[in-house]
């Protein structure tokens, strides 16, 4: 599976991301993966190659590159429970800085690199996202109605947002919450405001999770959880932009 490092013009700098796709000599569609608060990593970089290899361009770039290029804070290779308040400390203060306004600049940036990229094809996008990664996702879909066609998140933060940009979602949404994040009635609520707002979607907690399920790195890795982001994810995108 083809990798490569690059750099994202943006307004404020340069990002760098990781790219992997098919080693087709053809093109493919496009899918814009944002990390969880940890970062592009190897667990990241192994559920990029996982995803390209069905037939799709998936970048995934540093949100956090105002502060340095990845790795932007070290890891453990494995983040235990031990490591967490101090990986978290450090964490933190990154995700206060990225705010909303920057968010959605980025987003603009990250659409126009993906869709001139020659691997990439002239159709529909899709985004997916972890953790914090889910919000971004959510937040680049509304601002773009016209080009991505998909979005999932999973394990994130979906509804801090409200109404108000849930009523923008022009694409297709699979949202993936784990349980210890969401409570049924909680579901009930963000179901009811997806309905209002005509937004055509899945939206479901997976039994047995807790914050970080997909993430085999973390202590909250669940692997039925994984291979149920997997069942939602793959149909979600092959319904929107096909596959190879």
């Amino acid at each position: 599976m083809p990798t490569k490092t690059l750099q994202i013009p943006t307004a404020d700098g340069r990002a760098d991301a990781f790219a992997a796709f098919p080693d087709h000599g053809e093109q493919h569609p496009g899918v814009l993966m944002y990390a969880d608060g940890f970062g592009i990593r190897p667990v990241l970089r192994e559920m990029a190659r996982e995803l390209a290899g069905h037939g799709y361009y998936v970048l995934v770039p540093n949100f956090f590159y105002r502060h340095g290029p990845t790795p932007v804070i070290e890891l453990p290779e494995h983040i235990g429970e031990e490591a967490r308040p101090q990986v978290m400390a450090q964490v933190m203060p990154l995700l206060k800085a990225h705010t909303a306004e920057r968010v959605l600049r980025d987003a603009d940036a990250y659409i126009r690199f993906l869709t001139t990229q020659p691997e990439v094809g002239a159709g529909p996008l899709a985004v997916t996202g972890y953790c914090i990664g889910g919000l971004l996702a959510m937040r680049t879909a509304a601002a773009h109605p016209g080009q991505v066609a998909a979005v999932a998140a999973f394990h994130g933060p979906v509804g801090a947002d409200g109404p108000a940009l849930l009523s923008k979602l022009t694409a297709q949404v699979h949202l993936g919450h784990a349980e210890g994040d969401m409570t049924p009635e909680a579901l009930g609520e963000l179901n009811q405001a997806l309905d209002a707002a005509g937004v055509s979607y899945t939206s479901e907690i997976y039994p047995g999770t807790i914050h970080g399920f997909t993430m085999s790195d973390t202590d909250a890795f669940s692997p039925s959880g994984l291979k149920r982001h997997w069942d939602h994810l793959l149909p979600l995108l092959g319904r929107t932009l096909g596959d190879s």
